[in-house]
């Protein structure tokens, strides 16, 4: 169904398009009729409308790629991605399938399709990212968890961007604070417990187990040395009057294979200086949290029936 002088060259219109999306302002510069764009898009032909104004030059199922670059070409210029789609650029898991974007507050742009328009009075300044315009990390990352339903999906979310390094809890509580407050109880609640210094979401189902156990005080990521001051280990838990260490099995959570073997040598470290080490797996929090804390008490009762190590902790 070729037309005019785009027919001779049908690849010059993919290669004006972004990710095979282009705007039908676009195809009437590169001289494609509206009819021609009309019956392309009909039912069963080869390009789609994938939003107002905007084509995709294939009739498959969108890839996120695609829906971000798209969303972008509907919300006009000054639009950046936010939110999970903008995680996505960052390098970040997203599996929404709703493109979130921020535009100027005096703009009309409307919530169309997968498209979430959030008019804001804090537009910040965009970063590019594999050639789209995305909001700040910390801003995406919050918009993200302002629509999260749960505080297990919000832990996630935020969790995995911080233990990274990519942001830092004071830069989240500022953004924050500067946003509005709709949607914010959830996140304010993931960087109380973050705060506290708990490093991953593991370590944060952890601590509400302990709690539930009825043991002593547990410290949280603290540094253990022996009597000569020489390090031994930094456990996830810690309780002080029995040299007691809980450790959660870095493997279901850690990026790599190298992660996992240090966890193994500070395990092994920690029990050769007598300490009661107990390992517990990170699924075994969700799927058996009974079971987890009578390990708790019973490794607690063995800390408690054997001579107190030479071993301390380093108060911060």
């Amino acid at each position: 169904m070729r037309r005019g002088e785009w027919g001779r060259d049908p690849d010059e219109i993919y290669r004006a398009s972004t990710s095979g999306v282009i705007r039908v302002s676009e195809l009437a510069r590169l001289r494609v009729s509206n009819s021609a764009v009309h019956g392309r898009c009909r039912a069963g032909g080869p390009w789609q409308r994938i939003l107002p104004g905007v084509i995709m030059l294939g009739n498959g199922q969108p890839t996120p790629r695609q829906r971000a670059v798209a969303a972008l070409m509907f919300s006009g210029a000054d639009a950046m991605l936010t939110g999970r789609s903008a995680l996505a650029e960052y390098g970040y898991r997203s599996n929404s399938g709703d493109v979130q974007v921020l535009i100027p507050i005096h703009r009309r742009a409307q919530s169309v399709g997968f498209v979430v328009a959030e008019r804001t009075i804090r537009l910040p300044e965009p970063e590019t990212r594999s050639g789209l315009r995305c909001a700040p990390l910390p801003r995406s990352l919050l918009d993200a968890a302002r629509r999260c339903r749960g505080i297990g999906p919000t832990r996630a979310l935020i969790a995995e961007v911080i233990q990274r390094g990519d942001a830092s809890v004071r830069e989240l509580a500022k953004e924050l604070d500067a946003g509005s407050c709709r949607g914010s109880a959830l996140p304010r609640a993931v960087l109380r417990e973050v705060n506290a210094n708990l490093h991953s979401v593991p370590e944060i189902e952890a601590r509400e187990l302990w709690k539930r156990s009825g043991l002593p005080d547990m410290l949280f990521n603290q540094e253990i040395r022996d009597a000569d001051g020489k390090f031994i280990a930094i456990p996830d838990g810690w309780i002080d009057s029995v040299a007691f260490a809980w450790d959660i099995d870095s493997l279901e959570w850690h990026l790599s294979p190298t992660d996992y073997k240090r966890t193994v040598e500070r395990r092994t470290r920690m029990q050769n200086a007598g300490i009661i080490v107990l390992p517990t797996v990170p699924s075994a929090l969700r799927t058996d949290p009974e079971r987890v804390i009578d390990d708790l008490k019973r490794h607690f009762a063995l800390a408690c029936s054997r001579p107190r190590p030479q071993v301390s902790a380093v108060m911060n």
